[in-house]
């Protein structure tokens, strides 16, 4: 398998839940695609969530999905230059995929609470 950019990448098999989780699997993907899906699209608006992910692991985390082609960055100030991240349609298509998790997890388990979009 290679990624947008023709590179090489690890996969476990052929299997597209495999292939899937090579790019999701970690702890924290998954988590910066719901908050922007949310609406949250600057790093400190990602750091202020309530799992607070530490910030080398966000910075990490980031330059996958973006070489994943699941997220763009673009900057939104010059000076200095700051950035603000985008998912890209490929990211978009995730939000499906956190509905039915956000259903599976309601259903077994109880007091959770889903989390409302930040605009």
């Amino acid at each position: 398998m290679t990624d947008e950019l023709g590179k090489s990448i690890f996969e476990r098999s052929h299997c597209p839940i495999a292939c899937a989780l090579d790019y999701l699997g970690d702890k924290w993907s998954l988590l910066i695609i719901r908050d922007l899906l949310l609406g949250k699209k600057r790093y400190q608006e990602i750091m202020a969530s309530p799992e607070r992910i530490a910030t080398n692991i966000l910075a990490d985390r980031l330059k996958k999905l973006e070489a994943a082609g699941l997220v763009i960055q673009q900057a939104y100030q010059q000076k200095p230059v700051r950035y603000e991240y985008i998912l890209t349609k490929k990211g978009e298509d995730l939000r499906p995929v956190l509905e039915a998790l956000v259903k599976w997890g309601k259903a077994y388990f109880p007091g959770t609470t889903v989390f409302k979009s930040h605009e």
